[in-house]
């Protein structure tokens, strides 16, 4: 088995594509098996068509299309025949365009920010915005005033108004005097409206775990494409939203990571650290490393001295 041809074919060669747009994984599959029968200049690669078969599980009719179009597409060709069998040579020197991958990043953030939308919409639609009852069950109801009531709520505000006239009649005792019939009146007048209530009534809201995590990946994708090495996106993804739950700034750490992009331009990339390992181990506050040419700092008796130009006869002259 040749590496060379191997790596080619599942990281290098150009994908082919379907009538429909889509990518042509059968025939990429056909081609990773004759990649694995090749030489590592892509040559002497002689199959069975029942070989590939095995390898891939496909039928013999499938095989033989998916050759024709990596014929087709200029990815193999024909080189002659040994022991009875069709040999091919692989097209080693085309390249898959580097915009594949930033298209399929491209896609996947697309998903993703659907898919958040639609729970967004999802958690929208399945609020109660209750004034003043909660609705545990289809039996029970909790009211602000702290007392139970047991029926069918048809309006959260017609059942605030019914407890009310409930609770000023039940608690005057037979000693006290009826009401007036200015009394009745404002007690049978409509319910105030939400926003003539007092502050302190207002329910309490407060943000889920997936709106926090929402929030905190919001400048992520800056960082993701700042950042010097783009690895292991999910786990840098939580190490961002573990840093910001720290209390770290978004904006001090895309600064530190240009910072530090900067700092390893030109550099040898497997020494530059992961994504997640610069977030976790809260590398955003080091001190950015001296620039090239700066003179160093001097110990010497008597405290700290500047760097001093043994050139410059004013600097000793001050001394005297």
């Amino acid at each position: 088995m040749s590496t060379e041809a191997v790596g080619w074919a599942m990281d290098h060669a150009p994908m082919l594509r379907t009538e429909k747009g889509k990518p042509d994984t059968t025939a990429r599959h056909v081609l990773q098996v004759l990649a694995e029968h090749a030489s590592p200049t892509g040559t002497e690669a002689h199959p069975s068509v029942l070989r590939i078969q095995y390898r891939t599980g496909l039928d013999r009719v499938t095989v033989q299309r998916a050759l024709r179009r990596l014929e087709k597409g200029s990815l193999i060709a024909k080189d002659g025949t040994k022991e009875g069998r069709t040999r091919y040579k692989l097209a080693m020197g085309l390249r898959r365009p580097a915009t594949d991958w930033s298209d399929l990043e491209r896609e996947e953030d697309e998903f993703r920010a659907a898919a958040a939308e639609r729970k967004r919409r999802s958690r929208a639609k399945s609020v109660t915005h209750a004034e003043f009852v909660t609705v545990t069950d289809s039996e029970g109801v909790t009211v602000t005033h702290g007392k139970s009531v047991t029926g069918d709520v048809t309006h959260s505000e017609s059942v605030r108004h019914a407890l009310k006239v409930r609770s000023s009649r039940t608690e005057r005792s037979p000693n006290h005097p009826q009401p007036s019939d200015n009394q009745l009146l404002k007690d049978s007048s409509p319910a105030a409206k939400p926003d003539e209530q007092q502050a302190h009534t207002a329910p309490v809201q407060t943000k889920s775990s997936s709106e926090k995590t929402d929030h905190h990946l919001e400048a992520f994708g800056a960082f993701w494409l700042t950042y010097p090495k783009r690895k292991a996106k999910e786990e840098a993804k939580k190490a961002w939203i573990a840093a910001i739950e720290r209390g770290a700034d978004p904006q001090h750490i895309l600064a530190a990571a240009k910072g530090y992009a900067h700092e390893r331009a030109g550099q040898d990339p497997k020494y530059t650290k992961y994504p997640a390992t610069w977030l976790n181990k809260g590398c955003y506050d080091d001190e950015p490393d001296p620039q090239p040419g700066r003179p160093p700092l001097r110990a010497v008796s008597g405290g700290y001295q500047p760097y001093r130009n043994p050139t410059d006869q004013s600097v000793y002259d001050e001394d005297l």
